[in-house]
């Protein structure tokens, strides 16, 4: 783990030449990744005292809901049919050492949801591909109806304080992406190379720049050039910012 986080330490120095001296440098970097850790860990288990009556009500609205409608019809391949599974929504995402299970709540029916748009919905399948994969919530008729009032309040994202605990991801961060989604990305935009390289190199954050910034209406090269931004000037006064920014932005959204 020293060996791994030197060479991290190492990749922040060739990124952002310092006016100081290296090893004074490298200090800095040290002690950010250390406070960083530590908010992290204090801060996930704030969210989970604060936020844990209302993420067990959720699970019980999921678990009695998530099945029905298009679920019969179109079954989702390989579903493990147990509580947690039927609650917890897990995939696969990018961080610095590769691909780790992301958590959420379940927002969409249990179901082969991508087939169903095909096969039901051809001209949003379109719209879906062309717009980055993305549909807004008001017009995805694969959202149940808790998950698009948890999509609203960011509450689908609370489960990933357990990534953050387990030190998958942050909470201040770049956006968890898919590898297939980066792929995708590298190939539709190649002058956003530079971005998504410097969203590979670290952990993935709840919140970040990006957030901040107008979330997800923001084009993909934007905001992965924000992303990049954020890696390449982080500083604890960024990262307290942001946090204190991110429950102004979602207000901004209700």
């Amino acid at each position: 783990m020293i060996k791994q986080a030197l060479e991290r330490i190492d990749r922040e120095i060739q990124k952002r030449p310092p006016p100081r001296p290296k090893k004074f440098y490298k200090l800095r970097v040290i002690l950010f990744i250390v406070v960083k850790r530590i908010i992290d860990i204090f801060g996930s288990i704030a969210l989970l005292i604060v936020f844990g009556p209302i993420m067990l009500v959720v699970s019980i609205l999921i678990y009695a809901s998530s099945k029905k409608g298009i679920s019969q019809k179109y079954k989702q391949v390989n579903h493990s049919d147990d509580l947690i599974s039927n609650i917890f929504f897990k995939q696969k995402r990018v961080g610095p050492k590769g691909e780790f299970l992301m958590y959420k709540f379940h927002s969409m029916y249990i179901a082969n949801n991508d087939l169903f748009l095909q096969n039901e919905y051809p001209e949003l399948w379109e719209k879906y591909k062309k717009n980055d994969w993305k549909l807004s919530m008001d017009e995805d008729p694969r959202i149940t109806p808790i998950g698009r009032f948890i999509r609203k309040f960011s509450i689908d994202e609370l489960p990933q304080v357990f990534n953050i605990l387990k030190g998958e991801m942050s909470l201040v961060g770049p956006r968890a992406y898919r590898e297939e989604e980066l792929k995708e990305y590298e190939r539709k935009y190649p002058e956003a190379k530079e971005y998504i390289d410097d969203i590979r190199s670290v952990k993935p954050g709840i919140t970040g720049l990006w957030q901040v910034s107008g979330r997800n209406e923001l084009p993909f090269v934007q905001r992965a050039k924000l992303d990049s931004e954020y890696i390449r000037n982080r500083s604890m006064r960024q990262e307290i910012m942001i946090i204190l920014k991110t429950p102004f932005a979602m207000l901004s959204l209700w």
